[in-house]
C-alpha cells in the first residue's frame, strides 16, 4: 500500500522538469550550471525545482567551491519502485478476485 510519504514523492516526481532532472542525475552528479545547459531551464526555476527535490529527500548536495553538485539518492527511488512492485504483484492476484454486486 502506498503511504502519504509515497504519494508526496509521486507528486514531486510528476513534474516534467523534476523528472528530467532526476533522469539526468541518475546518470551522473551534476552542478546547477550543467543542469541549466541540459534542460534549458532558467537558473532560478531550476534552483526552485532542486530545492523541492532536496526537501523531498530525492537528491543530496555536495558543495564544491562556488558550485553545488547534486546527486540522486537511489535508495529513495528503490523504495518507491518497491511499492509499485508490491502493487503490481497484488494486482496480478487480485485479477482472479471479483466481488459480487449486491
Amino acid at each position: 500500500m502506498l503511504t502519504s510519504v509515497d504519494t508526496d514523492l509521486i507528486r514531486v516526481l510528476a513534474d516534467p522538469l523534476r523528472l528530467r532532472i532526476v533522469t539526468l542525475l541518475a546518470k551522473e552528479t551534476l552542478c546547477t550550471t550543467h543542469l541549466v545547459e541540459e534542460t534549458g531551464a532558467r537558473q532560478t526555476n531550476l534552483s526552485n525545482h532542486l530545492r523541492v527535490l532536496r526537501e523531498a529527500g530525492v537528491v543530496e548536495t555536495e558543495p564544491c567551491g562556488r558550485f553545488t553538485y547534486y546527486r540522486l539518492k537511489p535508495d529513495v527511488i528503490d523504495s518507491l519502485a518497491g511499492r509499485f512492485a508490491e502493487l503490481a504483484a497484488s494486482a496480478r492476484t487480485a485479477a482472479e478476485n471479483k466481488r459480487a454486486c449486491p
